[in-house]
């Protein structure tokens, strides 16, 4: 998702990203000879808005032949909500990487059939490596960002860590995004800590430490953040990349997007094939489309988003997003970063912690 308002909500609430046809003849687990659209001439995705550019649902739909519905959502709650309801209609859905952990645990999505897909060596090796689907066992990144922050050097010279979030000098300049998990990010962070911690007394250190924070705060905000950057009104902001926050940066040479040097965070968005998917051929046939490196370079230029497809890179025409930080994160950048997961069980510590924060 383009983060104009938050890393996928498990962040707001609570906090990427295809899956093995069964059988053939095991009717409502994902085989097409059930389907209704007689053999694959359909496809009904359900996406972040603005994440698959109409140019590659265009060409998709040209070179196959496949009418391709997209349908949009907001959170990822909104998503898993409609598949844990049932019948959702949809062949293919784009989950952040936690909600992929998720969707695996409640049994809503189908494990890949990687005989069935080419190009998963075109994925960075971050991506063909990543913890939260050791493999894409049951999904296939498409695009990623960060969460970090950024800074006006008019009032910040420079600044490379979280601290700069927490320094009194610039007392009602400094805001944090209005999320709970995103702002646990820097909490745990800055007090020596994972950002993928479920430990309770590293969530209570980072409770503390936001407690404390929240004085020299201006407030949170999850929304025009990037232009009150631009317009000095604050002298560093708490930030996803996105584009929202990269325009800001192509377009004011005061405003830098950093990834501090504690870490950060990294999330993903991918696509996955849910249980019960009707026209699980075509399905396959736009995976494979989208792992193509001319058409994942299409994320980029036609959708602003960093692919998660390292053979498009070379294909990207808009170099200048490939050096936009808020964009394209440098790899050194992102070497301690870590892919937000799920936190169970421990999600009762940051809510009571989060309660906390606000109350104080």
């Amino acid at each position: 998702m383009s983060r104009t308002t938050l890393p996928r909500t498990l962040l707001a609430t609570c906090v990427l990203t295809v899956t093995a046809v069964l059988a053939t003849g095991c009717g409502g687990s994902g085989s097409d000879a059930g389907s209704s659209s007689g053999g694959g001439k359909e496809l009904h995705v359900y996406a972040w808005a603005g994440e698959i550019p109409d140019s590659v649902v265009k060409g998709f739909e040209k070179e196959t032949g496949i009418k391709v519905t997209v349908d949009t959502f907001d959170s990822n709650e909104t998503m898993t909500a409609k598949l844990s309801s049932g019948s959702s209609g949809y062949d293919l859905v784009e989950p952040s990487q936690y909600t992929v952990q998720q969707l695996i645990g409640q049994n809503l999505i189908q494990p890949l059939d990687h005989s069935k897909i080419e190009g998963l060596g075109n994925l960075a090796p971050k991506f063909r490596t990543a913890t939260y689907d050791a493999g894409n066992k049951y999904s296939i990144p498409w695009i990623w960002g960060t969460t970090g922050f950024a800074y006006n050097d008019t009032c910040i010279k420079s600044a490379t860590s979280w601290k700069t979030l927490f320094d009194a000098k610039y007392k009602g300049k400094l805001y944090m995004l209005d999320n709970m998990l995103a702002a646990y990010i820097a909490g745990l962070q800055v007090t020596g800590h994972r950002a993928t911690s479920t430990d309770k007394d590293e969530i209570a250190q980072a409770t503390e430490a936001l407690q404390q924070q929240k004085k020299v705060l201006a407030g949170y905000n999850s929304t025009n953040y990037p232009q009150l950057l631009s317009t000095g009104q604050a002298c560093a902001a708490e930030a996803w990349s996105g584009t929202a926050m990269a325009k800001v940066v192509a377009s004011d040479p005061h405003v830098h997007y950093v990834i501090p040097e504690e870490g950060g965070s990294i999330w993903t968005d991918g696509i996955a094939i849910p249980k019960g998917a009707k026209n699980v051929t075509s399905a396959y046939k736009f995976i494979n489309y989208l792992l193509r490196p001319e058409v994942a370079a299409k994320a980029t230029d036609d959708g602003s988003s960093a692919s998660a497809n390292q053979a498009a890179r070379k294909l990207i025409k808009n170099k200048a997003a490939l050096e936009n930080t808020a964009i394209y994160a440098p790899d050194e950048a992102i070497a301690k970063a870590d892919f937000l997961l799920d936190p169970g069980t421990a999600m009762q510590y940051f809510q009571q912690g989060w309660t906390k924060v606000k109350a104080s």
